[in-house]
């Protein structure tokens, strides 16, 4: 593991072996480790970059990349949320962390749904950003945009930030394809694995969401305990997500406030 430091944010960055591939992850700062998870197409930087440093100022910050994204490499088999969660599962083994809250944010969402139903002891609160449960969870569009993804489409934004950081300059496209096969072949979590997760889960969403507000309310109605908060803003607008980042960006639109009450007991 080694030390480095972005924006004078002092961190750890390490490879873990985990189910056969080796898998990246940074650490920042100090107490209950709160992991972070990310969306398709992206790394911890360009879903978390600016958070973290609000967040690792009164908590243990574990971000992962998950299989083919990042830096962490492709295992030559297709993705499935089910697998993702099994892979932060063991990554926290090897760490020797017992109990974690998450914090997933679109994809990542769905990868920290799977975490509280897979492997529930390891879960302590969970936090879904944007995260999807059921196919009517977003616009028709969404699904015939997907069975036609191709890379030229793809943000920008998100091409340059995987690129910036990847060993495989071919794993740009292997990365797309796995992300856009998956959420073509995503079938619905069932109701009575939702409604039996036992985790404390905050619900976040924008109005402007891609991520239907309506899906987000079905949510907060079967998961027992669960807040909800509709923010204004597009697809991870709310927390920084750096395709919706614009000239007037102003660190007091991120909802940090609100995470960081609900991991405390406050909501």
């Amino acid at each position: 593991m080694k030390s480095e430091s972005t924006n004078n944010l002092n961190f750890t960055a390490a490879y873990s072996e985990v189910n056969g591939m080796q898998m990246y992850y940074e650490v920042y700062g100090h107490g209950q480790a709160l992991v972070l998870i990310h969306g398709g197409g992206s790394t911890i930087q360009s879903n978390f970059e600016k958070i973290i440093p609000l967040l690792a100022l009164n908590r243990k910050i574990i971000a992962v990349e998950l299989q083919a994204h990042g830096r962490t490499n492709d295992r030559n088999a297709d993705l499935s949320f089910e697998q993702d969660a099994d892979d932060v599962a063991q990554l926290l083994k090897n760490l020797n962390i017992d109990v974690a809250d998450f914090l997933g944010f679109s994809n990542g969402g769905t990868t920290t749904l799977q975490l509280a139903i897979r492997h529930p002891k390891l879960v302590g609160k969970i936090i879904l950003a944007s995260a999807l449960a059921k196919r009517h969870g977003v616009p028709n569009w969404f699904w015939d945009f997907m069975s036609q993804a191709k890379l030229d489409n793809m943000p920008q934004a998100l091409k340059d930030a995987y690129t910036k950081v990847a060993t495989n300059p071919n794993g740009l496209q292997i990365m797309h394809d796995r992300d856009a096969k998956r959420m073509v072949n995503f079938k619905d979590i069932p109701n009575d694995k939702i409604s039996a997760i036992t985790a404390p889960p905050l619900i976040l969403v924008g109005d402007k969401d891609v991520i239907t507000p309506e899906h987000a309310l079905e949510l907060h109605r079967q998961m027992a305990n669960s807040r909800l908060a509709i923010v204004p803003g597009t697809h991870g607008q709310y927390i920084g997500e750096i395709t919706t980042l614009s000239a007037n960006f102003k660190e007091s639109d991120l909802v940090v406030p609100m995470i960081e009450k609900f991991l405390e007991g406050g909501m």
